[in-house]
């Protein structure tokens, strides 16, 4: 006799179950089972896997869900009671059942959720056709009635059941789990009712997972979904009271021998389960079409009339090549049957840009198609571009178009509502994601329940690489290791984290990802709320499921970039009086193109990186092909071609092909195959493939299947050689296309996502500060991000101002000569000043700053204190929101700020009679009269405050230090002497560096030894590090560590998960009252045992450089005229970029060599970034020159021989004065 599980919760009941969906159907295969059900808890999340592999596995999949069943009405939500829902098990036999179980699911989280999504009996009695029933575990309502000995309500309840789904749809559950005294009262009973009433039996496990010995990994989870420990006594737990793993049929069939008709029963509901869920059947939703037309007509009624906005000025001639584009995609659309998609997509953007919302330009390969074009889906020309159709839409392959949106992420919403109300919010949903337990968040939460210390778990956790399985990194990190193999506490949090890891946690919600259904949405998916704070509806299904049921997904993806276009224009239009249409802008402006060229390009959207930067110095653009090369190029792999394409593109270099037809495809680009469509070029023009093929090609290349490859390579050669082309020639340009291949990039994307670089470079070249005002609140809440362009401001000679109470509007604020009146200013005024808004000082409500505002549009700017007291006497201007706007700087036209403070209780007790007053004569039937003047308050004197306590406001109430940083007090002191923040990562490798900064975060742990030590995140005013304080340091240094105090340190920088941080082994406090002398003790500190440090430099040099330690002769100082090394010109980091094995000669070996030798001495440091430079600059030279370094040692210069080889020259020598002037001098 066989067996079916017909009661198993997988992983995706949320922290209960453990088990995999493909170990469950694995497993009911091997035990030769044929059918296997899913039912987890309340939810269907799992549904559309399971179903899909347990049929390629040849197992019957039966479709079900313990769903939770309210005691009363799933309206009652006041009770404790309410609360103690039953469980039932409900499994779909047909497609109703099916349908059934989606509503009820969807009405258990929309309509019944508490604590539990649950359905009631009017639920039941609504939609229960097509499903079988059974009594569930001892928390179900039979087994509880029985439990408390209420037989005879069991006993109505279980005729109740049967009456409501049919004499063979209810079934009373049995389960063998001894350890659990109150089954065997259960079971007896429920086979005594079975008997009585001719109710059928049914045998099952509960099956929470799926071997025994992962009971206890399973306890781990309901800790985790409890937030419990393992420790805790109070607690729910399944570990003991029964073996849930999915058992052998032999097993349970022995355990139910007793009752055979409960084995065999669970065949019998195997056979009466019969769903089929139709997979890749499309179902767009409906779109209404004017009378008189279809889908096919209406597409191409707007496409044509898009021919006459979008070429208003072209010929006859130039219009037949438009013409016959759009005929053929029209075509190919009609064919695939996908008029209506196009149509819902369009109407959707264009209602977005008549709503003046932001659209991105495009995205992915739909840029290539003209009707995407036409129709306004997307904005750049795919003819005037050279974009191909074939890469969006393969003519060969029906399959759905995919064309993703990009919105101004403040609005996207609004597009939602519009879709929601256009289809019904009943066809609309986003999309849920489930996060699943990754290695290192596994090995957290495990030793959290375990009740290990949080710094020991941080350990293992951050021993782990980044997305590395724990299996693998158990065998390969020695010191993941080492801990596995030598710390039981590590072993058996690893080996339960290894269990949990890639179970689902926790659902949210897809960030783009929306649904939209022909039918209502519970006709296909199960719905839910995205969380119990957000009433968002999202499908339980994910991604994958949505596309392979069928259904309309489509990606609304939020760009902030897009939002600060958007706000941008709003600025210019509020400041100048300008409406700039950015869709209209020249692709050619000569302003634009000098900003790229001078890599200026903090807040350009994809040229930001100080990589991308460099390139583009040395690129200097001039045309709009170079920026979309750019956007392609500046990726890992196609990174190495950048130099080929700026040495095409200024003419260094000589562009060779392999064919004459390859010119014409590979021109633009110098040669390089930058494009996936220049690899469909390829093959269309020398092969003869249909540009579908050459899809196929283009993905057989990229995916790097050896099969495919072998096959689509053979493919080409036969094409090539019936086209003309030699094989050895065509084998050649396989062989050239291939790498190209498998990382060239989707132009239609790189040049839509170039245009918006192009757009947000134009505004930055045209309106800076309106731009730069617009980026600044984009980001705000970013510390980091807001300091990097405050620096930019600045160095673009932008004045970054506090707020101010009649400057200020609520975010970032352009300060023109109107802003107080509220005027625009002259469109051709030059602006240099933006402000903090009010709405960023902490403690000042957004209501209040709205009044503020408001008040000031209304009658003008305030006049002083008590003016603003007198006019805004709104409950929120209170002790707190004020004293924040004196400490804020807001109120600095008023008064200094120490005296405002010193008199805030004044100000308040004013402020309250004026509203007291104000109030009266609202009320009072005489108003007209007037009433008598409050008098003005005496301020009493008090003291300025003091520059560092105002910059300590500031960055407490603003999040950072705006009129100056505290660390610029220092800064002049510093220089050429410790590092800047943002310059650390060029010197990892350095033995010791010298930083500092101003304290902003302090944490401090305990050790495994009981030791304290600390984090210290420090800051100047570009950037920050964190520093790691060590016990003993800190023991010696406890009462240094405040935050707002700057300090100076010595340590080694750290790289630990790819994240600088400073091993500091040295530290000293900056004093704000004298700078210079605190720095020069710390210097004096660091260099008292001067000659030895001076020693183990000279070492590190030679070391540093690969010298042999062989025996030298030292010149007189007096022969060497020109400055030595200091000791601190050479940083280790450049040791891996200079050659081995150099020797130290004297002077008049040099002139004994027989050649031309290099001799150079240094006049002041070198870089890590300058030696690079120069062994690069050797390697270009290289020759048969030896090259010699002077240095200082023991108080005497040394020439020391280096390993390289060049060709010394009078070009070489004019490159290195060209770039070293200030560095090297040439001294032969």
């Amino acid at each position: 006799m066989s067996f079916v599980h017909l009661h198993n919760h997988t992983h995706y009941s949320l922290l209960d179950g453990l088990t995999k969906i493909d170990e469950m159907v694995n497993y009911a295969k091997e035990q030769g089972s044929p059918a296997v059900a899913i039912t987890d808890h309340g939810s269907m999340y799992g549904v559309i896997e399971f179903y899909q592999k347990a049929k390629k596995a040849g197992i019957k999949p039966i479709i079900g869900v313990e769903t939770y069943l309210a005691p009363g009405s799933r309206f009652d939500k006041n009770t404790k009671e309410d609360s103690r829902s039953y469980h039932l098990v409900l499994l779909a036999k047909n497609q109703t059942g099916y349908k059934n179980l989606i509503k009820l699911v969807s009405a258990a989280h929309l309509e019944g959720f508490y604590y539990k999504p649950r359905v009631d009996w009017e639920l039941l009695t609504k939609h229960h056709d097509g499903l079988i029933a059974s009594s569930a575990c001892l928390a179900g309502e039979i087994p509880r009635l029985i439990v408390t000995d209420k037989l005879q309500e069991a006993e109505k309840r279980i005729k109740e059941y049967q009456a409501l789904f049919g004499a063979d749809n209810y079934y009373l559950e049995l389960m063998h789990h001894p350890e659990l005294p109150e089954l065997e009262k259960v079971n007896a009973e429920l086979i005594k009712f079975s008997k009585k009433l001719n109710v059928p039996l049914i045998a099952t496990n509960d099956v929470h997972y799926f071997k025994k010995e992962d009971a206890e990994a399973q306890d781990i989870l309901l800790c985790l979904q409890n937030k419990k420990k393992i420790t805790d006594t109070d607690r729910l737990k399944m570990l003991g009271y029964g073996d849930y793993s999915m058992r052998s049929n032999a097993e349970m069939i022995a355990a139910f021998k007793h009752v055979p008709e409960a084995i065999s029963n669970t065949l019998k509901i195997a056979e009466m389960c019969n769903l089929e869920i139709e997979l890749g059947k499309i179902q767009l939703p409906y779109f209404e079409v004017p009378a008189g037309h279809d889908g096919n007509s209406l597409l191409r009624k707007w496409c044509e009339e898009g021919i006459a906005k979008r070429y208003p000025n072209y010929s006859a001639e130039d219009l037949l090549v438009v013409k016959e584009r759009l005929d053929y995609e029209l075509s190919v659309i009609a064919k695939m049957g996908w008029p209506s998609y196009f149509l819902i997509v369009a109407d959707f953007i264009n209602w977005a840009k008549d709503n003046k919302i932001v659209v991105g330009p495009g995205r992915g390969s739909a840029a290539g198609s003209l009707v995407c074009y036409l129709t306004e889906i997307t904005n750049l020309d795919p003819l005037k571009y050279d974009l191909l159709f074939e890469r969006f839409l393969n003519p060969d392959r029906i399959s759905m178009p995919d064309i993703d949106m990009d919105f101004a992420d403040t609005r996207r919403g609004e597009v939602l509502n519009y879709v929601g109300e256009k289809y019904g919010y009943d066809h609309v949903a986003q999309i849920i994601t489930f996060g699943t337990m990754a290695a290192r968040a596994a090995v957290r939460d495990v030793g959290r329940v375990l009740d290990a210390p949080y710094d020991y778990c941080d350990k293992i956790s951050k021993s782990i690489p980044m997305f590395m399985k724990l299996e693998e990194a158990i065998k390969t990190v020695p010191e993941v290791r080492e801990m596995y193999q030598t710390e039981p506490m590590a072993k058996r949090i690893l080996d339960y984290a290894k269990r949990l890891e890639g179970v689902a946690r926790h659902t949210s919600t897809h960030a783009c990802g929306v649904l939209i259904t022909d039918k209502p949405l519970t006709e296909y998916v199960p719905i839910q709320y995205a969380s119990s704070s957000d009433q968002t509806i999202i499908s339980q299904y994910s991604l994958h499921p949505i596309e392979d049921l069928g259904l309309l997904k489509m990606d609304f993806l939020g760009l902030k970039n897009l939002t600060i276009i958007e706000s941008a224009l709003k600025i210019i239009k509020n400041t100048r009086g300008l409406e700039i249409d950015i869709d209209e802008i020249p692709l050619d402006d000569e302003l634009t193109y000098k900003l790229f060229q001078a890599g200026e390009t903090t807040g350009v959207f994809q040229f930001e990186s100080a990589g991308m930067k460099r390139y583009l110095r040395e690129l200097k653009p001039t045309v709009f092909e170079d920026i979309i090369a750019m956007v392609a190029l500046y990726r890992p792999g196609p990174m190495e071609w950048i130099p080929d394409y700026i040495a095409g593109k200024h003419q260094r270099k000589k562009v060779s092909y392999l064919h004459p037809k390859l010119e014409g495809i590979l021109n633009k680009t110098y040669g390089v195959a930058i494009y996936q469509e220049q690899v469909m070029q390829i093959a269309r023009d020398l092969a003869g493939f249909t540009m579908g093929q050459a899809d196929v090609l283009r993905k057989a290349v990229g995916k790097k299947i050896a099969s495919l490859l072998a096959e689509q390579k053979e493919k080409f050669i036969e094409g090539c050689v019936k086209n003309g082309v030699y094989k050895e020639l065509a084998e050649k340009v396989f062989s050239f296309i291939e790498p190209f291949a498998g990382y060239g990039f989707n132009r239609s994307h790189a040049a839509c996502y170039a245009l918006i670089g192009y757009q947000t470079a134009y505004l930055k070249a045209h309106w800076p500060v309106e731009f730069m005002a617009a980026l600044l609140t984009a980001d705000y809440g970013d510390s980091d991000r807001i300091a990097i362009e405050i620096e930019e401001c600045r160095n673009m000679g932008i004045k970054i101002m506090p707020p101010d109470i009649n400057e200020s509007f609520g975010t970032f604020t352009v300060v023109t000569p109107g802003t107080k009146d509220n005027k625009a200013a002259d469109p051709n005024i030059k602006l240099d000043t933006i402000r903090f808004g009010l709405k960023a000082i902490k403690n000042v409500g957004e209501h209040i700053v709205d009044e503020l505002i408001k008040i000031r549009k209304q009658d003008g700017p305030y006049q002083d204190i008590f003016d603003l007291l007198k006019r805004v006497t709104d409950k929120d201007l209170n002790k707190k929101s004020l004293e924040s706007l004196i400490k804020g700087g807001a109120l600095e036209s008023f008064g200094e700020r120490g005296l405002l403070l010193a008199n805030l209780e004044k100000f308040l007790s004013f402020n309250k009679e004026e509203a007291k007053q104000k109030d009266s004569r609202q009320d009072s039937l005489f108003a007209e009269l007037g009433s008598e003047a409050i008098s003005l308050p005496t301020l009493n004197p008090a003291p300025p405050a003091e520059k560092n306590e105002m910059l300590a406001w500031e960055k407490e109430l603003l999040g950072l230090y705006v009129s100056e940083h505290p660390f610029n007090l220092f800064k002049r002191y510093l220089t050429n002497y410790a590092l800047p923040l943002a310059h650390l990562g060029a010197h990892k490798n350095d033995d010791s560096i010298i930083t500092a900064g101003v304290i902003t975060n302090i944490k401090k742990i305990i050790t495994r030894k009981g030791d304290s030590m600390i984090f210290v995140k420090i800051e100047d005013a570009i950037s920050s590090v964190e520093l790691l304080i060590f016990p003993r340091l800190y023991k010696e240094t406890n009462d240094f560590w405040l935050e707002g105090r700057a300090v100076i340190v010595t340590g080694k920088i750290s790289e630990k998960d790819q994240d600088l941080k400073i091993l500091v082994d040295q530290v000293a406090l900056l004093d704000l009252a004298s700078p210079e002398k605190s720095i020069d003790d710390f210097k004096k500190k660091i260099t008292a045992n001067a000659s030895n440090l001076r020693q183990k430099f000279v070492n590190g040099f030679k070391r540093n450089l690969g010298f042999k330690k062989t025996p030298a002769q030292s010149a007189p100082t007096s022969s060497v005229p020109t400055s030595p090394v200091s000791t601190s010109s050479v940083p280790t980091s450049s040791a891996s970029a200079l050659p081995e094995s150099p020797q130290i000669p004297t002077e008049p070996e040099i002139n004994n060599q027989g050649s031309k030798p290099l001799l150079l001495s240094f006049i002041k440091d070198l870089s890590a970034n300058e030696l690079t430079e120069l062994r690069s600059l050797f390697a270009q030279n290289s020759g048969r020159d030896n090259v010699y370094f002077k240095i200082i040692e023991g108080g005497k210069y040394k020439v020391i021989k280096t390993a390289f080889l060049v060709e010394n020259n009078q070009q070489l020598q004019q490159d290195l004065q060209k770039k070293f002037a200030k560095s090297i001098k040439i001294t032969s």
